[in-house]
């Protein structure tokens, strides 16, 4: 049987701040895994202007327990004022799922 995980999509300026982003993600264990997908060109409104610009994709994969959190902590680290994310949940097999569960779980302290 399938297992639910959590993707999360978000881009980011440039290589550096999505890899400092996907780093601390992955090092609070919000994370199982980060995808950096690779440059992209945008076309958005933005202000009342049509924008164009070069930007680093991000896919966080997460399990459905700390979705919220990461998107939490995606959007107060982020540099941008309004950053794009977006999460869906998707069914994973059985294996990778349990991987991310397992990965994305809170340290017990004894």
């Amino acid at each position: 049987m399938n297992v639910p995980v959590v993707l999360m999509l978000s881009t980011l300026p440039d290589a550096a701040a999505a890899d400092a982003l996907a780093q601390a993600a992955l090092e609070s264990r919000l994370a199982a895994c980060v995808t950096k997908l690779g440059s992209v060109s945008s076309q958005y409104h933005w202000k009342g202007a049509l924008e164009s610009s070069q930007e680093v994709q991000l896919l966080f994969k997460t399990s459905v327990a700390r979705c919220e959190e990461l998107q939490r902590f995606v959007e107060s680290r982020h540099p941008y004022e309004t950053p794009e994310i977006l999460a869906w949940q998707a069914d994973a097999s059985p294996g990778y799922g349990q991987w991310v569960n397992a990965e994305t779980q809170r340290p017990l302290h004894v």
